[in-house]
């Protein structure tokens, strides 16, 4: 494009200074500029068609990474998930059967409490009725306590 224009400059010059200058020559000039714009542009276009090959290329690597990676923290999640499920179900288990030796040891203290009342409400009725077997012997024998 720089000799294009040394040479423009050259004809330009020559047109000033030389009667017998032919305009056609810059006109064949101004044609190898046009050709020349489009080559550039092609190759700019073609270049930016690579470009955007590229991006688009790495985007999808991209686009793969993220989701290999999402992916992989999804499998690590659900990991930790059935893990954390595992342990709650074998606390849970393990609070079941605390609460069913719990409540067959309060039945048992049940049982317990219902015996020792009964052998004390036994042991009251046996006291109470000694003591009113003594007291009408007493009254039948006509005999005073000395208190």
């Amino acid at each position: 494009m720089e000799d294009l224009f040394t040479q423009f400059i050259f004809l330009s010059d020559q047109a000033v200074g030389d009667k017998n200058f032919d305009p056609s020559t810059i006109q064949d000039l101004m044609k190898l500029f046009e050709l020349e714009s489009y080559k550039a542009w092609a190759a700019m276009e073609l270049e930016q068609d690579n470009e955007v090959r590229e991006a688009e290329a790495s985007m999808r690597e991209a686009e793969a990474n993220l989701e290999s990676a999402m992916d992989a923290a999804m499998d690590e999640f659900r990991r930790f998930e059935e893990e954390l499920d595992r342990e709650v179900k074998a606390e849970l288990r393990g609070l079941v059967q605390i609460s069913d030796a719990v409540w067959t040891m309060g039945k048992s203290m049940e049982k317990a409490a219902t015996i020792a009342s009964m052998k004390y409400i036994e042991a009251a009725m046996n006291s109470a009725t000694a003591s009113m077997r003594s007291a009408w012997k007493g009254i039948s024998s006509k005999k005073i306590h000395p208190s």
